[in-house]
């Protein structure tokens, strides 16, 4: 197990989200070094102290390196793996290549269920590193807020208590307060599936169907999520938390969001393709949703809101379609 001492940071993920990350974590007084896919996010980084392409406007901390070598990220104590979901397995891989038999703590910052194994990210890391205790990082978390040092609270999640406490005291500062939580399943199962309900809210408004149905919607979907945490091992009060309820809220509320803004542009009745085709960021519901529907059967849980965003954004049906599909069921108690 490594060793809960942090003196060195790297982010994996020079995105939004990433970018805000590491100038929340530098702005402490802690050296970050960041890996970027993109030749021209390192070069804006490092030149400019700006990411012009995913967080302009926002001057980053001089004690952030920006780099395109992910070996340069490997002698970290802690890394922030903030790559989109999908992405989590073959960054992993590439840094499992670099750091040998010495494992660093990895601390899972995007929200998602891999397609095709059907597994949590904490699940994708154990496959890979051995004798690792993985960190999830979530909560209500609005990377243009954090970057710009709005109050924020997010919660640290790791069964082991003394690396989750020393990934804490790497993360809080002046506007960041973070919690300590063991139920890792938990928080990342409310991470996840918050973004499939921003997508269905997000129809919701672009299709103009009123604050009512966008009340019930995620109000309905909190409780989709509920069951669905139950089924995989995950506690009720963590998804009562910060990371579950507090996600949603913001998420399926905030119009700039990724996923709800997504949703929105299809209520209006925009193509799937045509809206990622104009985006560089990642929607991470857009495959949360069918990884999660097609875990949700095999487990038997009860999911009509996951499953007919899935079949609007897989399997060709109308919005107004998955409208009805809803409206249309059986009637039940609450």
């Amino acid at each position: 197990m490594k060793d809960a001492t942090i003196d060195s940071v790297a982010v994996i993920g020079a995105g939004a989200w990433g970018s805000a990350l590491a100038n929340a974590i530098a702005s402490q007084g802690r050296q970050v070094v960041i890996w970027a896919r993109e030749a021209e996010v390192v070069e804006s980084i490092n030149r400019k102290r700006e990411n012009d392409i995913f967080l302009p406007g926002v001057t980053l901390a001089p004690s952030i390196r920006a780099t395109g070598d992910i070996a340069d990220v490997a002698s970290a104590d802690a890394v922030f793996l903030a790559a989109p979901a999908q992405h989590i397995r073959n960054t992993a891989m590439a840094l499992a290549s670099c750091v040998g038999e010495r494992s660093p703590i990895l601390v899972l910052c995007a929200k998602g269920i891999e397609e095709g194994s059907l597994k949590l990210l904490s699940q994708v890391l154990d496959e890979i590193f051995n004798d690792i205790n993985a960190v999830a990082l979530s909560g209500p978390t609005l990377a243009g807020e954090v970057a710009r040092g709005l109050p924020t609270a997010l919660v640290v999640a790791c069964e082991n208590e003394d690396t989750g406490k020393a990934v804490m005291e790497v993360v809080h500062g002046a506007a960041l307060r973070p919690y300590l939580s063991d139920d890792i399943t938990g928080v990342q199962i409310g991470g996840a599936l918050k973004n499939i309900f921003a997508i269905a809210c997000g129809i919701v408004i672009g299709r103009e169907l009123g604050e009512n149905a966008h009340a019930a919607l995620l109000s309905r979907g909190f409780a989709e999520m509920l069951e669905y945490g139950s089924a995989v091992g995950a506690r009720r009060e963590t998804l009562m938390g910060l990371s579950g309820l507090g996600d949603l809220v913001l998420t399926c509320n905030a119009r700039t969001s990724r996923n709800m803004s997504l949703g929105m542009a299809l209520g209006r009745g925009e193509s799937l393709e045509e809206v990622l085709k104009r985006r560089r960021s990642v929607s991470e519901g857009v495959f949360t949703a069918r990884a999660a529907c097609e875990l949700g059967g095999k487990l038997g849980v009860s999911m009509p809101i996951i499953e007919a965003l899935s079949g609007v954004l897989f399997a060709g049906e109308s919005v107004d379609t998955g409208i009805e599909r809803l409206l249309a069921r059986p009637l039940r108690r609450e």
